[in-house]
C-alpha cells in the first residue's frame, strides 16, 4: 500500500473544496432535494453551507492548518455523534479525524443524514484511500474516543455513556454581537447575515445584541429590512407568530419589524425569530461580562476592538469560520493527535 501522506490529504481536501464551490448537476440535485427531508434545509441555505465549506477547504489554509499538527502514528477509532441543526455542521469533525490519521465511526443526526454522505462519497471519488477510514453506523461500538455535539440536556447523557474514554463533549453555545451606535448601514446589513443565515438555528448565529444605553433600533431595523423574506418560510413564521402572541398576551415590551422580535432580556439564548438585547454603560464593563460567560459563548461579532477571551469576528463573518476556529475553543486536532 502506498504511503498516505499529509500532502496527499491536502490535495484531496482542496479538490473537494473546488468541487463544493462549483458542484456538478448531480450534487446540485441533492442540494435541491434536501428540504424534502428537512424543511429547514432550503436550497438557498444548503447552497450557503456547501459554498462556505468549499471556501474553508482552500489549499492555502489547509497547508497552514495541517503544518501545525502531527498525525497520530497509532490510529484510533473515533466515534462522532454529529449535530444536525445546520447543513453539514458535523463535517469539520469528520475532517479533523481523517486529517489527523484516525478512523471515523459516524453516528449521523436524523436531521442531516444525506448531505454528509453525499460529500463523503465525493471525497472517496477524489481519494479512495479515505473510504476504509470512514464507517457510518447506527450504534457506536468499539470506539477509542468520542466527539459528541448536542444540547445541554444531551451532554449529560453523553458524559454518562462516553465518560470512560477520551472525549470532547460539546454543549449549547451562543453568539452575541456588540453594537456601539456608530455602525454603518452596510455593517448592520452584514450583521443580518449573522442573525438570519440558516434561520438562526446555529450556535454561531447571533442570538443577542449588546447595545449602549439609549440605543434607538430604527436604523438597525432599516438596515436589515432586506432579510424580510425569511418570514415566508412556514416553520420560521410559526415561531415568529408563537413568540409574538406570547409577548402580546403577557404584555412583554418588545419591538417588532414584521419578521424579527426584539425584547430586553439578560439571557444569552433567545427563541427562534426573537433577538434579545441588553444595554451597557461602557466597553470595559461589557468585556468583563463577556469573559464571565466564556463557557456559554461561541464567538462575539463586532467591528469594535474588544479585549475578551472569546474570539471576535467582524460583522458578516460568524458563519465563515476558518479550519482552526474550533467549536467551543477546544483544539480538536490536538486532542486527536494525542490519542493512544
Amino acid at each position: 500500500m502506498s504511503i498516505f501522506s499529509k500532502e496527499d490529504k491536502i490535495i484531496a481536501f482542496s479538490l473537494l473544496g473546488d468541487f463544493l464551490r462549483t458542484p456538478n448537476h448531480a450534487f446540485k440535485a441533492i442540494i435541491d432535494n434536501a428540504q424534502n427531508h428537512n424543511a429547514w434545509f432550503t436550497p438557498t441555505e444548503v447552497n450557503k453551507a456547501v459554498t462556505a465549506l468549499g471556501n474553508m477547504l482552500n489549499k492555502s489554509d489547509l497547508i497552514q492548518w495541517l503544518s501545525n499538527h502531527p498525525e497520530n502514528t497509532n490510529p484510533q477509532n473515533v466515534g462522532l455523534v454529529l449535530a444536525g441543526n445546520l447543513p453539514l455542521v458535523g463535517f469539520h469533525d469528520v475532517l479533523c479525524v481523517l486529517a489527523s490519521g484516525n478512523k471515523a465511526l459516524i453516528k449521523l443526526s436524523s436531521n442531516d443524514n444525506q448531505l454528509l454522505i453525499a460529500v463523503l462519497e465525493q471525497l472517496f471519488i477524489i481519494e479512495p484511500r479515505f473510504k476504509p477510514l470512514v464507517n457510518i453506523v447506527f450504534k457506536l461500538e468499539n470506539f477509542n474516543a468520542i466527539i459528541a455535539t448536542g444540547s445541554n440536556n444531551t451532554s449529560r447523557y453523553f458524559e454518562h455513556y462516553f465518560g470512560q474514554v477520551p472525549n470532547i463533549i460539546r454543549k449549547a453555545r451562543n453568539t452575541v454581537a456588540v453594537l456601539t451606535g456608530n455602525e454603518t448601514a452596510q455593517e448592520l446589513h452584514l450583521l443580518g447575515n449573522d442573525i438570519f443565515s440558516y434561520f438562526g438555528l446555529g450556535c454561531r448565529n447571533v442570538s443577542k445584541l449588546f447595545v449602549p444605553e439609549g440605543y434607538i433600533f430604527n436604523f438597525f431595523f432599516e438596515s436589515i429590512e432586506s432579510f424580510n423574506l425569511i418570514i415566508n418560510h412556514h416553520k420560521y413564521n410559526n415561531n415568529y407568530d408563537y413568540n409574538k402572541s406570547i409577548y402580546l398576551v403577557n404584555k412583554v415590551p418588545h419591538l417588532d419589524n414584521g419578521f424579527l422580535l426584539l425584547t430586553q432580556n439578560n439571557a444569552l439564548c433567545s427563541p427562534l425569530a426573537v433577538m434579545y438585547y441588553q444595554t451597557y454603560v461602557n466597553i470595559a464593563d461589557l468585556e468583563q461580562q463577556i469573559n464571565a460567560n466564556l463557557a456559554k459563548l461561541q464567538v462575539v461579532v463586532s467591528n469594535t476592538k474588544l479585549t475578551t477571551q472569546v474570539g471576535v469576528v467582524n460583522f458578516g463573518e460568524s458563519q465563515h469560520p476558518k479550519l482552526w476556529d474550533y467549536a467551543d475553543g477546544v483544539n480538536t486536532m490536538e486532542f486527536l493527535a494525542l490519542l493512544k
